[in-house]
C-alpha cells in the first residue's frame, strides 16, 4: 500500500529550527509534485511550500524566507527545513504528493500523510 509518513515534528522554542521529513512508502512510479501544508487549531489547512519534479519551488507568504523545501528523489523523501519559528507556526504539518502509481498509466493520484505536530512554545 502506498502512503506518506511524516516525521520530525515536536516541541521547539521560538526562534528555533526543525527539519520535517516525509517518506513515500510503497511503489510510486513518478512524483509530479510534493508539498507541505499546515493546519492550526480552529483554522483551515493552508499551503506552506511545494516543489515540482524538476525542482521548481514555491513558497507562500507567511513562512517565505523561513522555510526551505527539497526532495530526495531516490528515497522519495520530502524535506521541509524551518528556521526562526514563531508561536503562530504551531500546527499539524501535512505532506502532500501528486503521483503516478504505475508505469503504464495516464492517471495520477493525490496522497496525504497523517501529519506531524509542530509546537512552538517557550
Amino acid at each position: 500500500q502506498v502512503q506518506l509518513v511524516e516525521s520530525g515534528g515536536g516541541l521547539v522554542q521560538p526562534g528555533g529550527s526543525l527539519r520535517l521529513s516525509c517518506a513515500a512508502a510503497g511503489t510510486i512510479f513518478r512524483i509530479f509534485a510534493m508539498a507541505w501544508y499546515r493546519q492550526a487549531p480552529g483554522q483551515q489547512r493552508e499551503l506552506v511550500a511545494e516543489i515540482t519534479n524538476d525542482g521548481t519551488t514555491y513558497y507562500t507568504n507567511d513562512m517565505k524566507g523561513r522555510v526551505t523545501i527539497s526532495r530526495e528523489t531516490a528515497e522519495n523523501t520530502l524535506v521541509l527545513q524551518m528556521v526562526s519559528l514563531k508561536p503562530e507556526d504551531t500546527a499539524i504539518y501535512y505532506c502532500n504528493a501528486h503521483v503516478k502509481l504505475k508505469r503504464n498509466t495516464l492517471t495520477w493520484t493525490e496522497l496525504w500523510g497523517q501529519g506531524t505536530l509542530v509546537t512552538v512554545s517557550s
